[in-house]
């Protein structure tokens, strides 16, 4: 079971892509992980035969676990199966919940959603089979604990079939007011309340924060989105993902990881990007983003947050070595963002105002004004150099010309 991801403890395998006995080549995609944060192909780390799988689907497998080995034709591997005890099965596998959301009329051939506001719970791999087979989960009657869907009940379902309504229980006695109410934290919250809280408990944090003046950055957005349609189209968040990269070749001491006695610096710049999804935060990441012109992450950000909203995330995406976090499209004035560990700093983004601002000239203008803030690990970096990497942002957004140019 690979570690994807700084905090990952463990993985659920959702679904084997390769069968025993078939052939598998580096880099190919053999399994299909789930994550705290979303469902990750699992890439072969060799080339042979996949031999012998040890771990079924559905089963949840600590890092570091064995789920299967992939060898030769004619190796022995009766040494590596050993007494391994399996891993559980799908029934101990956690369970998601997934919300019955009206749509529009369907065809007389498919099922109709569920009511309103109804959940359904349903496990891992139950969700990925029925994604497959364009089943609709509210349909599904669940024979698991609390009325949970499982594989089998995916497997076993039948077009036309509409799920049972649950028994209905008796009224609850009315809540005291002020009563509190327990709300369970989903897998994806926990791993996001586990990562938080090592990073800020183990992390010294400091923060500076830098005024941009955005007015001719969004002029030359207005004109480039004039020629350009669909993915390519660019928003004030790629415009400042591009300045960053850039200020970031400049300043690689921010590309970088604490390794206790020594630092790590990165000679690629994988740009991670906070994404709100249905299930709650990530933060994947752009590979290799110091190789892509502006349009091209414009097109790279628009498909990851598509993608991390289904879940279809590659692995190689949970390894980012710097990330930025926006919340510009909530009109928020400013705010500072955790770091990610390993990660050495994240840049949070807030929103373009116009602002009254005192020019050169002493007279008073409108502007289109934007602040940035940027947390930092202290065992990496100190003030003056991540003040000149806010600097060079700066400058770069306040003529915007250079970005098209690098």
């Amino acid at each position: 079971m690979p570690q994807m991801g700084y905090d990952m403890v463990e993985g659920t395998l959702v679904r084997w892509i390769k069968s025993e006995g078939d052939e598998v080549k580096r880099g190919e995609p053999v399994a299909e992980i789930e994550t705290d944060k979303a469902v990750v192909e699992m890439e072969s780390t060799a080339n042979g035969l996949l031999r012998k799988i040890l771990a079924s689907e559905g089963a949840t497998v600590p890092v570091g676990h064995p789920i299967g080995i992939i060898g030769s034709a004619d190796e022995d591997i009766a040494g590596l199966i050993g007494d391994e005890a399996p891993a559980q099965d799908s029934g101990d596998a956690p369970s998601t919940e997934v919300a019955a959301e009206p749509a529009a009329p369907a065809p007389a051939s498919e099922a109709q959603p569920a009511a309103d506001g109804e959940r359904v719970k349903v496990s891992p791999v139950a969700r990925k089979l029925a994604e497959e087979r364009g089943i609709e989960l509210s349909q599904v009657k669940g024979t698991g604990p609390g009325g949970r869907i499982t594989r089998e009940d995916v497997l076993n379902f039948e077009p036309g079939q509409a799920a049972s309504p649950p028994p209905q229980a008796a009224p609850a006695a009315p809540t005291p007011a002020g009563e509190p109410v327990r709300v369970e934290l989903s897998r994806m919250r926990q791993g996001i309340a586990r990562a938080t809280s090592q990073s800020k408990n183990g992390t010294p944090h400091f923060y500076i924060t830098i005024e941009i003046d955005m007015t001719d950055a969004m002029a030359l957005r207005s004109q480039i989105n004039q020629k350009f349609e669909g993915a390519q189209r660019v928003s004030v968040n790629d415009m400042v993902l591009k300045a960053t990269v850039e200020s970031l070749k400049k300043h690689s001491g921010l590309n970088a990881s604490y390794r206790g006695d020594y630092l790590e610096t990165y000679p690629y710049i994988h740009l991670g990007m906070a994404i709100a999804t249905e299930q709650g935060l990530m933060v994947p990441a752009i590979v290799n983003a110091q190789d892509k012109s502006l349009t091209d992450l414009a097109e790279a950000t628009k498909d990851l947050a598509e993608r991390a909203g289904q879940g279809r995330l590659r692995q190689e995406e949970y390894t980012g070595t710097f990330s930025t976090s926006n919340l510009g499209m909530f009109g928020v004035d400013e705010f500072s963002a955790i770091i990610l560990p390993p990660q050495a700093a994240t840049l949070a983004i807030s929103a373009v105002k116009k602002r009254p601002v005192v020019a050169a000239d002493d007279q008073v203008v409108v502007r289109q004004m934007m602040n940035v803030t940027l947390s930092i690990d202290h065992r990496v970096s100190d003030g003056v150099e991540s003040a000149k990497f806010l600097a060079e942002t700066k400058r770069l957004l306040e003529n915007p010309a250079l970005l098209l140019v690098t």
